[in-house]
Protein backbone atom coordinates (compact mmCIF):
# COMPACT_ATOMS: atom_id res chain seq x y z
CA UNK A 1 0.00 0.00 0.00
CA UNK A 2 2.89 2.33 0.78
CA UNK A 3 4.36 1.64 -2.67
CA UNK A 4 1.12 2.69 -4.34
CA UNK A 5 0.96 5.89 -2.29
CA UNK A 6 4.61 6.65 -3.13
CA UNK A 7 4.00 6.03 -6.83
CA UNK A 8 0.89 8.24 -6.78
CA UNK A 9 2.76 11.04 -5.02
CA UNK A 10 5.62 10.81 -7.52
CA UNK A 11 3.17 10.95 -10.43
CA UNK A 12 1.40 13.92 -8.86
CA UNK A 13 4.68 15.85 -8.52
CA UNK A 14 5.70 14.98 -12.07
CA UNK A 15 2.37 16.14 -13.49
CA UNK A 16 2.36 19.33 -11.42
CA UNK A 17 5.67 20.30 -13.02
CA UNK A 18 3.89 20.36 -16.39
CA UNK A 19 1.63 23.28 -15.58
CA UNK A 20 1.97 24.95 -19.02
CA UNK A 21 0.80 22.40 -21.57
CA UNK A 22 -1.05 22.54 -24.86
CA UNK A 23 -4.71 21.66 -24.60
CA UNK A 24 -5.44 18.83 -27.02
CA UNK A 25 -9.08 19.82 -27.25
CA UNK A 26 -8.29 23.14 -28.96
CA UNK A 27 -9.13 23.24 -32.65
CA UNK A 28 -6.22 23.27 -35.06
CA UNK A 29 -5.66 26.68 -36.57
CA UNK A 30 -4.78 27.03 -40.26
CA UNK A 31 -1.62 28.94 -39.37
CA UNK A 32 -0.30 26.04 -37.35
CA UNK A 33 -1.30 23.22 -39.68
CA UNK A 34 -2.06 24.16 -43.26
CA UNK A 35 0.52 26.87 -43.84
CA UNK A 36 3.52 24.76 -42.78
CA UNK A 37 2.18 21.88 -44.87
CA UNK A 38 1.79 24.13 -47.90
CA UNK A 39 5.30 25.48 -47.40
CA UNK A 40 6.72 21.96 -47.16
CA UNK A 41 5.04 20.97 -50.43
CA UNK A 42 6.02 24.16 -52.30
CA UNK A 43 9.11 22.66 -53.97
CA UNK A 44 7.52 19.35 -54.90
CA UNK A 45 6.93 18.95 -58.64
CA UNK A 46 3.41 18.34 -59.89
CA UNK A 47 2.52 14.70 -60.51
CA UNK A 48 2.81 13.44 -64.07
CA UNK A 49 1.33 10.41 -65.78
CA UNK A 50 3.67 7.44 -66.05
CA UNK A 51 3.74 6.39 -69.70
CA UNK A 52 5.16 2.98 -68.76
CA UNK A 53 2.46 2.23 -66.21
CA UNK A 54 0.12 -0.67 -66.90
CA UNK A 55 -3.50 0.04 -67.70
CA UNK A 56 -6.30 -2.21 -66.45
CA UNK A 57 -6.46 -4.21 -69.68
CA UNK A 58 -2.73 -4.92 -69.71
CA UNK A 59 -2.83 -5.88 -66.04
CA UNK A 60 -5.68 -8.34 -66.71
CA UNK A 61 -3.70 -9.89 -69.57
CA UNK A 62 -0.66 -10.29 -67.29
CA UNK A 63 -2.80 -11.89 -64.59
CA UNK A 64 -4.43 -14.29 -67.05
CA UNK A 65 -1.01 -15.28 -68.45
CA UNK A 66 0.34 -15.86 -64.95
CA UNK A 67 -2.70 -17.95 -64.03
CA UNK A 68 -2.32 -20.05 -67.19
CA UNK A 69 1.36 -20.63 -66.40
CA UNK A 70 0.53 -21.60 -62.83
CA UNK A 71 -2.17 -24.01 -63.98
CA UNK A 72 0.25 -25.63 -66.47
CA UNK A 73 2.84 -26.00 -63.72
CA UNK A 74 0.26 -27.53 -61.38
CA UNK A 75 -0.83 -30.00 -64.07
CA UNK A 76 2.80 -30.97 -64.73
CA UNK A 77 3.40 -31.45 -61.01
CA UNK A 78 0.30 -33.63 -60.70
CA UNK A 79 1.48 -35.74 -63.66
CA UNK A 80 4.86 -36.17 -61.96
CA UNK A 81 3.20 -37.24 -58.72
CA UNK A 82 1.06 -39.74 -60.62
CA UNK A 83 4.18 -41.15 -62.32
CA UNK A 84 5.99 -41.48 -58.99
CA UNK A 85 3.02 -43.22 -57.39
CA UNK A 86 2.77 -45.63 -60.33
CA UNK A 87 6.49 -46.38 -60.10
CA UNK A 88 6.20 -46.96 -56.35
CA UNK A 89 3.26 -49.28 -56.86
CA UNK A 90 5.16 -51.20 -59.55
CA UNK A 91 8.19 -51.47 -57.27
CA UNK A 92 5.97 -52.79 -54.48
CA UNK A 93 4.49 -55.39 -56.79
CA UNK A 94 7.96 -56.42 -57.98
CA UNK A 95 9.08 -56.76 -54.36
CA UNK A 96 6.03 -58.91 -53.59
CA UNK A 97 6.73 -61.16 -56.60
CA UNK A 98 10.39 -61.48 -55.58
CA UNK A 99 9.37 -62.34 -52.01
CA UNK A 100 6.98 -65.05 -53.23
CA UNK A 101 9.68 -66.52 -55.47
CA UNK A 102 12.03 -67.06 -52.57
Amino acid sequence: MKKIALAAATALFALSACADSTDASEDAVADTVEVPADEAMADVPAPVEDADAMNDEAAEEEIEAAEATAEEAADAAQDTVDDVLSAAEAAGQARDIAAEAE
